[in-house]
């Protein structure tokens, strides 16, 4: 059955996104609304780049009174340990997002590993059809661009199942519209997409 995307906001700040909630990825949503329950005051949350991770994790912080750590596999070893263990002693919730979660995440650090080990995991998954869907009319809405029902179905069955490439699929599309002032249609789209390589069929 097909999930309805809707917005999870907290708080309600026109300067932030919206995050569109469809079942790819409400089992973190859920997760980390849940943090009272939370076995350590430390969770993990992975996905990959561009699917939201960094506006959910704000949104948690705001929402909980917690903190995060943004790029936390980037960051030094000890600066998370010496964090985990603050999180702990104050009683403070923190998540801590990264690209992936150990052991795909390499940690050295023996009393870091056990650490988000004993961490629960919230993941975000690649999107579904159902966020795809949410996240190309939102693009395109943004940007001012009349993306007709024909075409968002269209490119729903056809493009990538990638936060990244829902991205580059509409920056595409802007480039052709306003560069040659056309309106956007499916057969526009099959032939800039397939001169860009985003999708398989000419």
């Amino acid at each position: 059955m097909t999930q309805i995307a809707l917005p999870f906001v907290w708080p309600d700040d026109p300067c932030d996104d919206d995050f569109l909630v469809t079942a790819s990825n409400a089992g973190a949503v859920q997760l980390l609304e849940h943090w009272a329950t939370w076995p350590v005051r430390s969770a993990l949350l992975v996905g990959p780049r561009k699917s939201g991770r960094s506006l959910l994790a704000r949104i948690f912080a705001a929402k909980s009174g917690g903190a995060m750590l943004d790029d936390a596999d980037t960051r030094p070893e000890s600066e998370l340990f010496h964090a985990w263990n603050a999180a702990q002693e104050g009683r403070r919730p923190l998540v801590i997002v990264a690209q992936a979660a150990p052991p795909e995440w390499a940690v050295r650090l023996p009393d870091l590993r056990s650490r988000l080990g004993a961490s629960p995991v919230a993941r975000i998954g690649a999107p579904d059809d159902a966020l795809v869907e949410a996240l190309l009319r939102r693009g395109f809405l943004k940007r001012g661009l009349d993306a007709r029902d024909d075409l968002i179905a269209w490119l729903v069955r056809h493009i990538e199942r990638s936060h990244v490439a829902v991205i580059r699929v509409i920056d595409a599309l802007e480039a052709e519209a306003l560069g040659r002032r056309r309106r956007l249609t499916v057969s526009l789209a099959r032939t800039v997409l397939a001169r860009a390589a985003l999708i398989e069929e000419p």
